[in-house]
């Protein structure tokens, strides 16, 4: 061990925030599916890590309504109820066009270019029917305009919303992709203007979606223990945009 929260493998330090992030990944992608017990001593072992590490994550999953805890029981994935979910796109709809708002205040020109970009390829999949790509470049641009808030507290509960929302519910493939886009094309326009007031309202229009869209995910029953894998550290690269 070298020094609180972190472990040593192979000269490398893993950070509780890696075991943070890889457990966390692992609970939204279903891999322990809501209700499953998490011992420290197994999640130690999937991660190549100490216990010390996975402990203080356990606790930071916690706050963040990923994990329960209970005295005598230990550790257990959440079990969010149907109002809980319901709750996440309600916030949602609430946040995202503050930081429209404020993104059109202090973004920076990396922020513009990053935007940019992905609309130019959000626009090109959409148009040429290529679905199946189109969410992570939706979830890239959730996380730069984000980021391009200013705020990090305000982009870190947007990044906690957007895996949450990811976790529960299971999205329906948008009837209208290439209109999607072109919301994103008319709020990144807004953003570049610093037209903090359009922003907002596009970013409204664009988190609004029916209901019918979110479908909840069914509750599996807790799976068998994965196999393990081995926590990253996290690289200078990670951040999407530094600095911000």
């Amino acid at each position: 061990m070298s020094g609180e929260g972190e472990a040593v493998r192979d000269g490398r330090r893993i950070s509780t925030h890696a075991v943070c992030t890889a457990i966390r990944d692992d609970i939204v992608s279903g891999t322990f599916p809501p209700g499953s017990r998490l011992t420290e001593e197994l999640l130690a072992r999937r991660y190549g890590v100490s216990r010390v590490p996975v402990r203080e994550a356990l606790r930071t999953l916690a706050s963040e309504g990923f994990v329960t805890t209970r005295r005598h029981a230990g550790a257990a994935v959440a079990e969010p109820t149907e109002q809980e979910a319901a709750d996440l796109l309600e916030v949602r709809a609430l946040l995202e066009p503050l930081g429209a708002a404020r993104a059109a205040q202090r973004r920076t020109e990396a922020h513009l270019k990053v935007l940019r970009g992905l609309v130019r390829l959000g626009q090109e999949r959409a148009r040429g029917g290529r679905a199946g790509e189109l969410r992570p470049l939706g979830d890239w641009f959730d996380e730069t305009l984000a980021q391009a808030s200013g705020s990090p507290s305000l982009a870190a509960l947007l990044t906690q919303l957007r895996l949450k929302i990811a976790w529960v519910y299971v999205p329906e493939p948008p009837a209208r992709p290439v209109e999607i886009w072109e919301t994103c094309a008319a709020l990144v326009d807004a953003v570049a203007r610093g037209d903090a007031e359009r922003a907002r309202a596009l970013a409204a229009a664009r988190a609004d979606r029916a209901p019918g869209e979110y479908r909840l995910r069914s509750r599996a029953a807790a799976a068998p223990a994965p196999p393990a894998r081995r926590a990253q550290p996290k690289a200078a690269g990670d951040a999407l945009i530094a600095g911000s």
